[in-house]
């Protein structure tokens, strides 16, 4: 039998191929300097993606991008150094955004007159990422650095996608996204039904899941635009994402760390002018493949209110909304997001949920548990019972550069009868983090962080109540 780190390797190797065979591209500004690689056929691949880099962190001699023409209010941020340039919403591509960013792994194999006439794009990253922590066997409930002091491969991912021209009003468009993910990552976004044993079952550290597959349709005179999206895709509410480029920081918040990850089945995003949004949808129900028995039908409505500056956006959502009785994963979520712009420089970002589960089996009593859940911690003799969580998170960012900003997040967690974390408590965490940009294909982010749980221990597998952190990744696009 291989070694587990031997097979590892082989399973990378056999990966690089594909990193050569087929085209790409990435959601923040990418490869601005891409206009001086050479498109000459006789220049290798390999010194054209070299070349790629080498013009993106040498910015003295960049041409600056002609900017794309966009439909809708004004970006309320910059990006680089924060993850994305407008607010956030989920289940859709951002309506009137042009798609203009070019990526090393493709300029590199079509040159840049074909990459910019290309509408399918393969793009990615990896993730290295490490910590040092006063736990001893596990971080949990921190996420992603779960793994106390370690160095780990957090997430080597790969996107095909197409994104719709939602610019334009005059003719249907569409779109496809596939995302492959590899790393120790893949814990949080796995589904059941989806290879959900790797984790649940057999506690792989490092692991694939297919995060996303969806279709996108969009249909340009339905109010100001209209996207359908069908298949598997991110659960819309939230601050946060599952992929390591779309947050703030490296690791979690609490609140992330236990809401829903992937829904699947379809939702629509309606524009109705540029201050108005609205969402509805039908899904399995949370982190459930459709041909499972634990999918149920379940309702998401959102809608979204954006200031005509931008200064102020308010993204409210019912999410999987059922019966609400206990299966695997099927909380009932409500979720408000507010995001405030102070300055061009400063802005904050604050989410608050509450969830619940109905019939939840009492731990330590007769009824059975889904694999991979916890049970509740109900009054003394019932067998069942209701598990209510609240959560609630802050961020404070500020731009010191174009390529750099800070960042300290707030979080509070009630897990009141413990069926999410299994420890029935209250948590709180604080952590201050720096982002850095290297041109705009490599991000690092050192941070420190203190969790406490007030009610006994609850980390470190229930050994202590207080853990320390000292943390980051660094994300190389491709």
């Amino acid at each position: 039998m291989l070694s587990r780190s031997l097979r590892r390797i082989l399973l990378v190797r056999s990966l690089i191929p594909f990193f050569f065979l087929i085209p790409g591209s990435y959601p923040v500004a990418l490869g601005q300097a891409s206009a001086s690689l050479p498109d000459a056929p006789r220049v290798s691949f390999l010194h054209r993606l070299g070349g790629f880099y080498h013009a993106d962190w040498q910015p003295a001699t960049a041409a600056a991008p002609a900017t794309p023409e966009r439909r809708g209010a004004p970006s309320p941020l910059d990006s680089p150094p924060f993850p994305g340039s407008d607010w956030s919403y989920g289940g859709s591509p951002v309506i009137g955004e042009p798609d203009s960013n070019s990526y090393p792994l493709m300029t590199a194999w079509l040159g840049d007159a074909k990459t910019s006439a290309a509408r399918s794009k393969v793009y990615g990253w990896v993730e290295a990422a490490g910590d040092a922590s006063t736990a001893g066997f596990r971080n949990d409930p921190i996420a992603d650095d779960a793994y106390p002091n370690r160095v780990q491969l957090g997430q080597a991912v790969i996107y095909l996608e197409r994104l719709p021209n939602t610019v334009q009003q005059k003719h249907f468009d569409w779109g496809y996204h596939l995302t492959a993910l590899y790393g120790t990552d893949y814990r949080y976004t796995i589904d059941k039904g989806y290879g959900y044993r790797q984790w649940y079952v057999d506690h792989h550290q490092y692991g694939f899941d297919p995060t996303m597959e969806y279709l996108d349709l969009y249909f340009p005179r339905v109010a100001q635009g209209m996207n359908v999206r069908v298949g598997r895709f991110i659960s819309l509410p939230g601050i946060e994402a599952q992929l390591a480029p779309g947050n703030y920081m490296y690791s979690h918040s609490l609140l992330y760390s236990v809401d829903p990850f992937t829904d699947t089945g379809a939702v629509a995003t309606v524009k109705l002018s540029n201050q108005w949004l609205v969402q509805a949808g039908v899904t399995g129900g949370h982190d459930v493949a459709l041909w499972t028995a634990d999918a149920k039908p379940s309702a998401t409505a959102c809608v979204s209110y954006n200031t005509a500056t931008s200064r102020d956006d308010l993204y409210a959502c019912a999410n999987g909304i059922n019966d609400g009785k206990y299966a695997y994963n099927n909380m009932q979520q409500y979720d408000l997001t507010w995001y405030h712009r102070f300055s061009r420089t400063w802005h904050i970002a604050s989410e608050a949920w509450y969830m619940y589960e109905r019939q939840v089996p009492a731990v330590g009593g007769s009824l059975p548990l889904e694999t991979g859940t916890n049970g509740a911690y109900c009054a003394f003799g019932v067998a069942r019972c209701t598990a209510p969580a609240y959560a609630a998170v802050n961020y404070v960012e500020h731009e010191l550069t174009a390529h750099d900003a800070i960042g300290f997040r707030s979080d509070m967690l009630d897990d009141q009868k413990g069926q999410r974390t299994g420890y029935a408590t209250r948590y709180t965490e604080n952590t201050l983090s720096w982002q850095h940009w290297f041109g705009s294909t490599v991000q690092l982010r050192p941070e420190i962080r203190l969790d406490h749980s007030w009610n006994g221990g609850a980390y470190d597998l229930g050994r202590r109540a207080t853990v320390f952190t000292a943390a980051g990744d660094v994300i190389l696009h491709f």
